[in-house]
């Protein structure tokens, strides 16, 4: 294509905007920019221009269930500040998302003493719970999010790139939510992450309303009581009325705030603990199988209850799980690395 600043794009994108990388034209002897996914002939005046004044950021973006997390580094890869904020699973909240993910960028950039940094400048990689469509991605792109450039994927998918720096693997996520997701030879495979409503087993919030369905069966003389349960009812009341207005109201964060209960009354022999947790293992043990069924020879966890969840696991799947390399959030920089046109890596610091 033509170079933008001699097209009709011209009037509508400032030089500045223009991503030009040196080290990729030498690698294939092509001037080019990549402005809003599309790849661009430079001519000498906007090289020119790009070595003199573009100077990138990226933004990494970890939006799941319970919170969103978000890291700020300059294009060298040095980390320069971080950010959290709320929950920002958009398919649960889309709104609410979108603000968690302003205010934690917001915080990243006060941390790093950036705050002033002109939106063109910052290449923001998502990857969030409840992107299952290009569709969501559409919408995330129309949000008027403060970010010069935007690459969005999933969750499951930022923190696969995170946890094997690009290489093969797959990952399990044992958070609020659950999913698998592995990448073997160049293709992509998700395993679950079909949400709450219809999946999501082995999470903390599946294992919380395990708990509170249990707790109403127990009410009823349907099923046994525990100190699990009891605790759990003492604190939901056990009104009929109340009960079922807080489960319509309730999200998936609120269930998975019971799960460490869960944990800790298993750990002291609670029977319907026992079960709850027995349950959750069987299914992250389901998905850890068919990852490497699927190619993945090594896996890595990832997500609030990993620590829990690999000292249940059945010796012989346990072994199957390495340390992740990097984060989702730094998985989320990547992706924008490579959409930017540079290498997804970098050598990191001692950070």
């Amino acid at each position: 294509m033509e170079c933008p600043r001699r097209s009709k794009v011209a009037r509508a994108v400032r030089p500045a905007a223009i991503l030009w990388n040196p080290a990729q034209e030498a690698a294939e002897g092509v001037k080019f920019a990549m402005l809003r996914g599309f790849r661009y002939k430079l001519c000498g005046d906007c090289k020119r221009r790009g070595r003199r004044s573009m100077t990138l950021y990226f933004l990494g973006i970890d939006g799941g269930g319970t919170r969103c997390r978000v890291r700020l580094r300059d294009a060298a890869g040095r980390k320069l500040g971080e950010g959290e904020g709320g929950p920002a699973n958009i398919h649960q909240d889309f709104a609410g998302s979108i603000n968690s993910i302003r205010a934690a960028a917001a915080a990243a950039l006060n941390a790093a003493g950036r705050a002033d940094l002109p939106a063109k400048d910052i290449h923001a990689g998502l990857g969030l719970a409840g992107i299952v469509s290009s569709g969501a991605v559409s919408r995330l792109h129309e949000a008027g999010l403060p970010f010069g450039a935007i690459t969005a994927i999933n969750d499951a998918h930022a923190a696969c790139l995170g946890a094997h720096g690009g290489a093969d693997g797959g990952i399990v996520i044992c958070g609020t939510g659950s999913a698998g997701f592995a990448i073997v030879g160049g293709q992509q495979h998700a395993i679950g992450g079909w949400g709450f409503e219809l999946g999501d087993d082995g999470s903390g919030a599946v294992m919380g309303r395990q708990a509170v369905r249990r707790g109403v069966l127990a009410i009823d003389g349907l099923g046994p009581t525990s100190p699990l349960l009891s605790a759990l009812l003492d604190d939901l009341g056990r009104d009929q009325t109340k009960l079922a207005a807080w489960a319509r109201a309730a999200r998936p964060v609120d269930y998975g705030r019971f799960a460490p209960r869960v944990w800790a009354a298993a750990a002291v022999g609670d029977a319907v603990g026992c079960d709850i947790v027995g349950e959750a293992v069987a299914a992250v043990s389901a998905l850890a199988l068919r990852l490497k069924q699927l190619g993945a020879s090594k896996l890595s966890m990832l997500g609030g209850m990993t620590a829990n969840m690999l000292s249940a696991l059945p010796a012989e799947i346990a072994a199957s799980f390495v340390p992740p390399t990097a984060d989702a959030a730094d998985g989320a920089i990547m992706a924008a690395r490579r959409a930017a046109g540079l290498p997804m890596l970098w050598v990191p610091p001692n950070d």
